[in-house]
Formats: C-alpha cells, structure tokens, sequence
C-alpha cells in the first residue's frame, strides 16, 4: 500500500531511538499517521515541525499499518516562531485539528481553507476572524453546521442578534423574548457583516467552542478541547483591540 499527498504536520513524537511519528493533515487522506525513520535526528528537526507544510510518500504492507512517510518540505513556518500570537494561532489549528478530526476520512474543503488560514498568519493581521470562520467550518465537517441564516423562532432574516446553545440557530430580538439572557450573543463578524472586533470574535469562539465540545463529547470519546485552543483566545483577550 502507497500513496503521495500533500499536507500539514500537525503533530510529532518520538519513536525508539532514531524516529518519530507523525500526523499530517493531507488533502485527500485526512489526518493521517506514520513512522519517519531518522526523524528523531537533527538533520530532520526544522523540518518536522507543527505547521510545516510536505509533500509526503507513506507506504505500508497492508492500509491499516501505522506505515511509514518519506517527506519533502514545501513551506516551512519559522517565520511564526517570532510572533507570539501567531504561533499560539497556529498551535491552536494544528491542536484543533488534531484532536476533532476521525483519523483517515479527507475534508478537502477543510485543508483548503487551513492552507489559507496557515498563510494568512504570516501577512493579514486581521487572521484572528479568519480562524473563527474556520472553526464554523470545522463544525460543519463535524457534522453539525450552524444556521445563522434565518430566526429560527419567526423565520426573519433580519436582525439576528443570538444563537441558540442548543440547536445553534440564529434568533432576532424579537424572536429572542424573555429568552435573551440564555442565548449566545451572535457577533456581525459570523456572518461576515461589520467589524471584527476582539469583544466579538471572543463571542464567535464562545459559540463555537461550545458546540465543538459538544459533539467531542458525544462523538468522539469524550475528547476535551485543546489547551492550545484556550491559550489563543487568553492572548487574544490582552490584544490591543483591533476593531474599535
């Protein structure tokens, strides 16, 4: 069994004296794993490092072997290594991706949109709102998309101020009632509307947050959201906002 791929590394352990596993998050095989041998030496360190992008080659005796990579680096990312909150960003995707997706099923929209999310945290300041997006569509693949299109209690499209933390639709004021107080607030930014400010983009990954966890628990045992996830986000909370 073998295939050729292009990926993220999103993960990295070593193994016995001289190799390393890794997982990669590829393009038309998923979060996948396998051996790198030698990949425990110096010589491989910068390149098997979370958020390098590779060309990799894995090969097994039979499809459901652990397997072996040879790898080739595409991109490296050290640039990030100098930027704080870049980096929590991107340990941040490289956790979430880890920990949400079932190994071995390909979301080729997913890797698209994470091979934009991983450029755009080296040139586009505004990334933060991008991730946040990226998190709905991560939601999606999971399964469980919101609907923020329409109030879920009248139908209007207008409006819509809030998110139900049980059926993650949308809910105008109007809609909302007396029931406002147990809603999420739902930011402009969700919908690609208005400024992306800090208050608001710490709302959208309130919503989000909220339901990933959801279905980690119910889905795939009981899994907890990363602690890179809740050391973005505590950056993001002391960053001068950027949308006032």
């Amino acid at each position: 069994m073998d295939w050729q791929d292009e990926g993220v590394l999103i993960s990295m352990r070593a193994h016995g004296e001289a190799s390393a596993i890794i997982e990669v998050f590829t393009a038309a095989h998923g979060r996948h794993a396998g051996v790198v041998r030698g990949g425990g030496s110096r010589k491989m360190a910068a390149t098997l490092q979370p958020g390098t992008q590779l060309a990799v080659t894995w090969r097994a005796r039979l499809e459901d072997h652990i397997g072996s990579y040879a790898v080739e680096p595409l991109q490296s990312r050290a640039a990030l290594l100098g930027d704080r909150l870049g980096l929590a960003g991107l340990t941040a995707i490289c956790a979430m991706l880890r920990t949400a997706l079932a190994e071995r099923e390909a979301h080729p929209p997913l890797w698209r949109a994470t091979m934009a999310l991983l450029a755009a945290l080296e040139h586009d300041p505004d990334w933060p709102v991008r991730y946040l997006r990226w998190e709905l569509m991560l939601l999606e693949e999971l399964g469980f998309g919101l609907d923020l299109g329409r109030c879920a209690v009248t139908g209007a499209r207008d409006d819509l101020a809030y998110v139900s933390p049980n059926t993650g639709r949308a809910v105008s004021r109007a809609g909302a009632g007396d029931w406002a107080d147990r809603l999420f607030p739902l930011p402009e930014c969700m919908m690609g509307q208005g400024p992306a400010s800090g208050v608001e983009i710490g709302q959208g990954l309130a919503i989000t947050g909220h339901f990933i966890a959801r279905e980690l628990m119910q889905g795939l045992g009981n899994r907890a959201l990363p602690e890179a996830r809740h050391r973005l986000i505590r950056l993001l909370e002391k960053r001068p906002d950027q949308g006032d």
